[in-house]
């Protein structure tokens, strides 16, 4: 099963590629601290419309390129 995650844009400098920031939120098991972690993912998007600021969701696929192994499947919510 394919996996999903939903993020926001934080480059679109390249052709067909977006850099997507994915934000995990998650309890310490022993002190119970709320802790943020980020990650970047390179999304393959065919469309060039999305922008820096936009919430997107992209799904793990089968490799594209060296570091591209998401896709662009939504966008969630645009940038005012």
């Amino acid at each position: 099963m394919s996996q999903e995650l939903t993020g926001t844009v934080v480059s679109d400098k390249m052709q067909k590629t977006l850099v997507v920031s994915v934000v995990r939120k998650f309890r310490h098991p022993h002190y119970g601290k709320v802790i943020i972690r980020h990650k970047k993912y390179k999304a393959h998007n065919d469309e060039q419309k999305l922008k820096n600021g936009d919430v997107v969701t992209i799904r793990e696929v089968r490799p594209i390129s060296k570091e591209k192994k998401f896709i662009v499947v939504e966008k969630v919510i645009e940038k005012k």
